[in-house]
């Protein structure tokens, strides 16, 4: 089933036996749920490399320009493979000071790109540095995890599995609101955190060298 923004706020606040609201801004309180939903997604987006969040985005070199901006990788991503697919090659991460020092130290050659490394922002995406400064036009496919920007408006679609987003906002909100006689906010921690190894567990059947996970 899809989650939207608005299901998933309404999800947490039935579990906290609030009303339902038809939009995430109605009130201050569902609107404090919405950023507990972000909160929560982010933590569980950051506790696995999730199949959902996994993309390729291409950067195409031009000769004499070493850095550039991975359109759409945001500034949170992981787990990143770069290859060189007009050369059959995948290029290997370097420090950052190293490829600065080769650039800036010594008498460098434009060439095929064999390193890079992760070079700041754009404000927006990310931006790689690669050595040799590229003597051409090179393809390269940057495979990585990128992890979704915050939902904002009613009918954003969560991209990953909903039921751990849930728990872990509704135990931020019973942290917010204090022990009102139904479950604590520790037990309601506690179900996020089994929900959460559930769903990692499940999603690491996929991979055998993916055999064991440990909570944060």
């Amino acid at each position: 089933m899809t989650a939207t923004y608005l299901s998933l706020v309404n999800d947490v606040l039935a579990r906290l036996r609030e009303s339902s609201v038809a939009s995430v801004a109605a009130t201050s309180y569902s609107s404090l749920i919405g950023k507990y939903v972000n909160d929560a997604k982010r933590q569980v987006e950051d506790s696995w490399n999730w199949d959902a969040l996994y993309t390729t985005k291409t950067v195409t070199t031009a000769a004499g320009t070493s850095t550039y901006t991975v359109t759409g990788s945001g500034r949170r991503h992981k787990n990143a493979v770069i290859n060189d697919t007009t050369n059959d090659f995948q290029l290997r991460n370097a420090p950052l000071q190293w490829i600065k020092n080769q650039q800036q130290l010594s008498t460098s050659t434009n060439g095929q790109p064999c390193y890079y490394a992760w070079s700041g922002t754009d404000g927006t995406d990310s931006k790689l540095e690669l050595f040799d400064t590229p003597d051409g036009i090179y393809s390269l496919s940057v495979n990585l995890y990128v992890p979704q920007v915050d939902l904002s408006g009613d009918a954003d679609v969560l991209t990953i599995q909903s039921d751990a987003v849930i728990a872990g906002a509704v135990a931020r909100a019973l942290v917010e609101r204090g022990e009102d006689g139904g479950m604590s906010s520790a037990e309601a921690y506690g179900l996020y955190k089994s929900i959460l190894a559930d769903q990692i567990a499940i999603e690491a059947t996929r991979y055998g060298e993916n055999d064991c996970w440990v909570a944060a």
